[in-house]
């Protein structure tokens, strides 16, 4: 199984604990239970909108909802997002989970891309990028995707994983991402849905070579408007409630089933 603590920003397994006698100890860095409070921020776009609900939800007994709708005459982004800051950086290794719906009536033809989830910092600074995504976490069509992203701020690669599940509508699943976050070959990736591993990428780089934190964000990123610089299909409005977000050093600590 996939036991890791984080030690210092380095991740020490389950295996090398027993050697030495100690107890792996889970140690959840942070946890919502679908409350607008308990966020470091939030980020809701334009026309968009953020809820706590209590009609719709994973666990009982509140969820939020988080909507956005297209605008022809807006040039912006669409995002609907709750952050957690600084989960990670580059050297740690942890779990991350959250729980996700789309709408009943989620039009998945033709296919556009909406974000669920994401980590992310802000590298103004470095006059390459402003606030830019690592991994991210989407719903294309009926698919599920993710990916890492690499190299320099200013020489960006990307490896996307495509195709990793059908989404069905209306219907909750839950995600959770277990990543050594490194830039020297030796990271990892991997993904579960539902509890079903759909995702594990060994000997990789997983994060941009540089040390600052990440933020986690989750909700509804209508990337697909902005990026493609139109709405595919007519259903201009779409909704995502997004509940038991977590984050920590074992599988139990972000897994929405366990905490």
């Amino acid at each position: 199984q996939d036991f890791v603590i984080i030690m210092i920003g380095q991740a020490v397994t389950f295996t090398v604990l027993l050697a030495l006698g100690l107890t792996v100890q889970a140690t959840q860095i942070f946890g919502n239970h679908g409350t607008l409070s308990g966020w470091d921020s939030t980020n809701v776009e334009h026309e968009g909108s953020l809820q706590e609900v209590t009609n719709v939800y994973y666990e009982p007994s509140t969820a939020l909802k988080m909507t956005q709708v297209y605008d022809s005459s807006y040039t912006g982004r669409y995002h609907s997002e709750v952050a957690k800051e600084a989960v990670y950086k580059r050297g740690d290794t942890g779990f991350y989970g959250f729980a996700f719906r789309l709408q009943q009536d989620w039009q998945t033809s033709p296919a556009q891309s909406y974000n669920i989830g994401q980590f992310i910092a802000d590298f103004t600074d470095t006059g390459c990028d402003d606030w830019m995504p690592s991994s991210m976490v989407w719903v294309l069509g009926d698919q599920l995707y993710s990916r890492v992203k690499y190299g320099t701020i200013c020489d960006q690669k990307i490896t996307t994983y495509s195709n990793l599940a059908t989404i069905e509508p209306g219907v909750w699943y839950k995600v959770e991402i277990q990543a050594s976050w490194q830039t020297d070959g030796t990271g990892y990736y991997k993904l579960w849905l539902n509890g079903t591993k759909v995702l594990e990428k060994y000997n990789i780089d997983t994060t941009i070579e540089d040390d600052r934190p990440f933020d986690f964000h989750v909700g509804l990123y209508a990337n697909g408007w902005h990026d493609d610089k139109t709405l595919k299909g007519t259903q201009g409005t779409r909704q995502v409630w997004i509940d038991e977000v977590a984050a920590g050093s074992t599988f139990a600590d972000a897994d929405p089933d366990q905490w």
